[in-house]
Order: C-alpha cells, then structure tokens, then sequence
C-alpha cells in the first residue's frame, strides 16, 4: 500500500517552498534521510535533508533567495545549508560513491535517486518522500524502512560488509542508533560489525567521540556500550573502560564485574540527569579500580585509592579521546576524585567533614550526591533502604551546615593583599599560610564564614609569628 505524507508536509510551509522552486528548476526533488524517519517515529526533528537529481547547490541557492536567508555552499561535498528559523535545511544532488579501502572520504559521481538511496547508511534512513506535483508526499521506500521501524532492526540497504569497510563509522552509527531507539541490530549487520570492528582505526577519534557522546546521551546507554563491548568496537578507542570487565576469585572470595557496575550506574545517572559530563563521571567513577586491585588475605580484594588515582587518569583519558579540555574536565575529575567521600560521610556525620566536602564539591555537591546515589547499585534491597537512608542524613546536615556556613561559595573573608597591608609584607609563602589557617578554622568551626572572625584570628595568628600589625584604618574595613 502507497503511503502519503502530504498532510504532514503542508504542516510547514517551507517544504510548498522547497517544491515549487524544484518544479520551476526542472528539478526531481525529494526529502529524504533521518527527517523521514523521525517523521514516522513521531519525533521532533530540526534537521530538513533534501535530494535532488540536478544541481543540489543551484536549488539550495534559489530557495536561499527566496527565503532571504544566506546559503553556506560546501563544494568539495556537494551540498549546501541554509538555517530558516530553529531548522537546518540541507541540500545536496543524487549521487552515488565508491571508496578506496585505506580512506572513508568517497569518490562522487552524479547519480538517480535510487543510486542516493543505496548509499545510506541504514533502511531506516534511506527513505524519500517524493515533492514532484503528481507524487507530492508519496513515501518511496525500496529497502523497507517502514517495516524496519516497525519491527525495530538497523540494517543495511546493500551488503553491510561492503557499507562498513566503505565507511567503518557507520559501525558506530548502527551502535548509536540501536541505542537510541532501543532497536537491535539485524545479525548479519551485526556480524559485519564484529568481523571489521577493527577498520575503526582509519576514523579520527572526533568522529568516534561524536557517536560515542550520543551514545551516552541515549535513554539507557548501557544498551549502547553492551553493543560496543560485544562487537569489538569498543577495544578499538576505549581500553581503559575495556578493563574494567572480569571478575577474579582467590580464597573463594570475589570481586564485582567493574564494567557491568559502571554501566548500571551511567544507566542510573541517565534516569536522573541529562548531564553528558555527569554521565561521563559515572563512566569513568571507577576507571582504576584495575590499576588499584589487591586481595588482601582474611579480608577480600580492595581497590584503596582508587578514586584518587582514577581522578589523576582522568586528563589523560580526555586528552586521547579528543574530549574538551576545559572546565568540563575539571568537572568530572572532581567528581571522580569525591565519589566516596560522601559514603564515608555517612557513617560519621561531622560538621567539619559536611564543611571540608561542601567546600570540595562547591557548585558541583549537587551532582555529586546525584552521582553517589547512583552508585548504589545492590541488588539487597535492604542495604538499597539502608544506603538511601544515609544519605538523607548526609544531604540534611549539608543543608543545615551550608545556611549556617555557606560554604559551597566559600570567598577569602580576608584577602591576600589585605594582608600584605596590614602587616607590610612583601608578596611570599607566608601570605598563603595565613590564609589557608583561616580556611582551616573555618572548616573546623573554629570560627564562623564572616570577615569580623576572620580578622580576629589572623591579628592573634600574627601576634604569634611576632609580626606588627601596620595602622592602616581607612584600607581595610
């Protein structure tokens, strides 16, 4: 049976726009790929591509004229862009491609529709809606896309050995893909995959990342990385993570399966927070407890310090894989290295401990209880009740001790210079020593978070270490 989207086009005036230019061209035009998709799926999409048999960069440019919006031409791909409104419109001519083995970068020729539609990377993309007068809206779908949707599979149009070994991040597209719509992988797709997991290599680690990060930002991202785990892909690009998977028995005692743990707790993550940087602390919370492993006899195996040294790892992991060297790296280190801290807490809840941890986390203590809570991964549904309860404890006195405190925003009550005048010092060691015996007493609750306690301690501490205070009434208040 013919299927008609006409109806869900004239919702948007901009796809009448798109065809009456194409008609006064000369041109086949068509919408085609993941816009289609998402239209049968019932999901918003911002995303527009069109097809063309022609010139795709002469029709982008008409329907830019129109519009009155600029037209970013790519001339070495074929294809141009316009933004109208919140969507990207793209254009591109049919074409079909060949590649060498050693390069993912194609060799194009002008091609039919079909020939476009062959080169797809899935069925499920590799659907057109037709917007020729005659046809208008008529679904063409020679691969069966729709029944692929329909029974939830990612499979290739052609030979999936020859779609991978053309461009292998498809591989990681089928993963992405499958993760975010909860399909499986059709098995010879998914064979294809295993048996050139490693042509991975020819593809730079950003593009690797990019699927890798959506992946990750997919409802339940476990199914994603069990993909990439099973399939080899993940060796590829991911040893550190790949680490993590075994179990290893002395004295009839074992430990956990550290990758099974670490995906339950990104899956718990996911269910709380759409964070990608708070994911990617819950990838990585655990990331050396491989390299801290110790079986300590009439105790059982113990990973001490491992979130110390998986904090230090935490740079190096990001730098290789391409990830933003920024505050968001300083953020997931951070949270790596507190991860425990709060369990710990729970067992002794001191003011001075609640403080020196608000001051830790800071801005960031909320994501790091969502962290911790996320940890618990029991399957005791007692000890789930009893950790639970624990933190309640722990996230009430941190509320009651930041009212108090406010120490997640802790500034210097009194600040270095203020103390070079005060006591006419050159700049030197001993500023930041009387400094950090104020943080300390702060934290201790020696003193309160105020300026007048503040410089009450430093005069007596001063007094101590035999230097004279300078009058100095109208510089410090």
């Amino acid at each position: 049976m013919k299927r008609n989207f006409s109806q869900a086009l004239e919702q948007n005036p901009v796809f009448r726009l798109v065809a009456d230019t194409a008609r006064e061209m000369g041109l086949d035009g068509y919408v085609v790929g993941g816009y289609v998709r998402d239209l049968m799926l019932k999901r918003p999409s911002k995303d527009i591509d069109f097809v063309c048999v022609g010139s795709g960069i002469e029709w982008a440019e008409r329907v830019g004229k129109k519009l009155g919006q600029p037209v970013s031409v790519f001339k070495n791909f074929g294809t141009a862009m316009i933004r109208y409104e919140e969507y990207e419109l793209e254009f591109v001519g049919a074409r079909r491609e060949s590649y060498r083995h050693d390069s993912r970068k194609p060799i194009v020729e002008d091609g039919t529709l079909e020939e476009d539609q062959q080169r797809r990377d899935f069925t499920i993309n590799a659907m057109a809606i037709s917007l020729a007068d005659a046809t208008y809206g008529d679904l063409i779908d020679p691969f069966g896309g729709v029944e692929h949707l329909r029974e939830g599979i990612i499979k290739t149009p052609m030979d999936p050995a020859v779609t991978f070994s053309d461009d292998p991040l498809r591989m990681m597209r089928a993963v992405r893909f499958a993760s975010q719509f909860h399909f499986d992988i059709e098995p010879d797709t998914y064979e294809a995959i295993v048996k050139q997991s490693d042509r991975l290599h020819i593809i730079s680690m950003e593009r690797i990342i990019e699927e890798t990060n959506r992946i990750i930002l997919s409802p339940m991202p476990s199914y994603g990385f069990k993909l990439l785990f099973h399939s080899g892909l993940l060796k590829q690009y991911f040893p550190e993570m790949i680490a993590l998977h075994g179990v290893e028995y002395q004295d009839n005692k074992a430990h956990k399966d550290n990758f099974y743990h670490t995906l339950q707790v990104l899956d718990n993550v996911a269910k709380m927070s759409d964070d990608l940087w708070l994911r990617w602390a819950a990838i990585l919370h655990d990331i050396a407890k491989p390299a801290t492993k110790r079986f300590e006899p009439g105790h059982g195996w113990t990973f001490h310090g491992h979130e110390d040294k998986g904090a230090r790892m935490v740079p190096g992991i990001f730098r290789r894989l391409k990830l933003p060297m920024n505050e968001k790296m300083t953020f997931v280190q951070k949270l790596v290295r507190l991860h425990l801290r709060p369990i710990v807490l729970a067992y002794d809840v001191t003011d001075s401990a609640v403080r020196r941890l608000l001051f830790e986390a800071g801005e960031d203590t909320d994501a790091l209880m969502k962290l911790c809570r996320a940890d618990i991964t029991s399957k005791n549904p007692e000890k789930v009740k009893k950790y639970l309860a624990n933190f309640e404890r722990v996230e009430q006195k941190m509320v009651d001790v930041e009212a108090k405190d406010h120490v997640r925003t802790f500034q210097p009550p009194v600040t270095g210079d203020e103390i070079i005048r005060m006591f006419n010092l050159p700049p030197g060691r001993i500023i930041g020593e009387l400094k950090e015996r104020i943080k300390e007493a702060i934290l201790e609750g020696e003193i309160h978070n105020n300026r007048e306690e503040a410089l009450n301690l430093l005069i007596r501490i001063a007094q101590e270490k035999g230097l004279n205070r300078v009058e100095l009434t109208n510089n410090v208040s």
